[in-house]
């Protein structure tokens, strides 16, 4: 039975993650992502986002994508269907990296948690962990990866992320010895309070915070746990709607936005980890692009007129059309209107002056350098 099969019944319904009915008692407002009913907000969103740059919250990612891919060729069936290299990659470390099909467009961006010399975990997205799965299990039986096993654990796995400059005093309250040693994109594997649970310094939101992953049914402990040990550090639940709006002014792209199988990792930030003197899926084309040059190129932008722009928006250029608004709000941190936007490469230099169509009206914007936030220099 393909991952397809066995859940579409499930996602007519909504799944639950173990945190509905604690969202449900937090006045959450709900709403339906990658088939999975999902917070939105509590409180709101301008006081979610600010919770996780000023202080903590918490996030319920348990709707994320766990897949084990083990055996004595899992590191070369991960170098043949990602991106980047992966034997230098040590145990106990993280790497970003990206899934491309035949023709080199994104399936997916991924991290990769190896566990050990030939036991890795990725952490994938829940709108395409489906296709992920099934094209993983594609490639295995195409080209005989004999020596590998490819194993969905999203439903065995509870994850929680905890976001925020306070994240670490909240971490060490339950995790006895410090966890703050841990370097950005490293994990830990330890016990807390007896359960089994994976801590990696790593996140969603441009802010310094960790990513919790722990057996499925003790999801709603933790949830308790953080919320009651960083009640004096102002930690907050936190929605999508944050979500969204940390993640944009940190620069970093979502499927369906910005990624897709119709982008090409040279057609946004992820170009500068594709290594093309290796051979992996979707090499050739990659490399016929380098050569040509890409089409397109995402960039930033912030509006120098009144108006938020929203995906879907025409970027313009003397009046005539040379992109398209990937992503867009108003930076809740930053204080002014920003957005993504794919244009053709002669109008992607930092300060080109562009106009951004919002009710058929063209508003003056500018593109500027990613990420429009940056903690370190806040």
């Amino acid at each position: 039975m393909t991952v397809s099969q066995k859940t579409s019944e499930e996602n007519k319904r909504g799944r639950q993650t173990p945190l509905f009915q604690h969202h449900l008692a937090l006045g959450a407002r709900m709403m339906e992502f990658g088939g999975w009913s999902m917070p939105l907000q509590y409180s709101g969103i301008v006081e979610e986002h600010r919770a996780t740059r000023d202080a903590a919250t918490v996030f319920d990612t348990c709707h994320m994508g766990e897949v084990n891919v083990e055996g004595p060729q899992a590191l070369e069936f991960l170098e043949r269907t990602t991106i980047r290299r992966l034997a230098d990659l040590s145990v106990h470390r993280i790497r970003l990296t990206v899934i491309t099909n035949e023709q080199g467009g994104v399936i997916d961006d991924l991290t990769i948690y190896r566990f050990g010399e030939d036991r890795f975990r990725l952490v994938i997205n829940a709108s395409t962990r489906e296709r992920v799965v099934n094209w993983f299990l594609g490639v295995k039986e195409r080209e005989g990866f004999s020596g590998v096993s490819v194993t969905d654990r999203t439903d065995e796995t509870g994850k929680i992320d905890l976001q925020g400059p306070r994240s670490g005093e909240i971490l060490r309250s339950i995790a006895g010895a410090d966890p703050g040693g841990l370097r950005y994109y490293n994990f830990q594997e330890r016990d807390i309070e007896g359960i089994p649970v994976v801590l990696s310094r790593s996140g969603y939101t441009g802010e310094d915070g960790y990513e919790i992953y722990m057996p499925w049914e003790k999801t709603p402990f933790f949830w308790e746990l953080l919320l009651e040990r960083g009640k004096d550090l102002g930690i907050r639940p936190a929605g999508l709607g944050a979500r969204d709006t940390l993640r944009l002014e940190a620069g970093m792209m979502l499927h369906g936005h910005e990624l897709g199988e119709e982008v090409t990792p040279l057609e946004v930030v992820y170009g500068k980890f594709v290594e093309l003197d290796r051979e992996f899926i979707g090499a050739g084309p990659l490399r016929a692009e380098m050569r040509e040059g890409s089409r397109r190129t995402l960039v930033g932008f912030e509006m120098a007129g009144r108006g938020i722009p929203r995906q879907g928006h025409r970027v313009l250029s003397g009046g005539r059309q040379v992109g398209t608004v990937t992503s867009g709000t108003f930076g809740i941190t930053v204080k002014k209107a920003i957005g993504m936007a794919f244009v053709r490469p002669e109008h992607s230099q930092t300060g080109e002056a562009l106009d951004i169509e919002i009710r058929e009206k063209p508003v003056p914007a500018r593109v500027v350098d990613l990420p429009f936030y940056n903690r370190k220099k806040r």
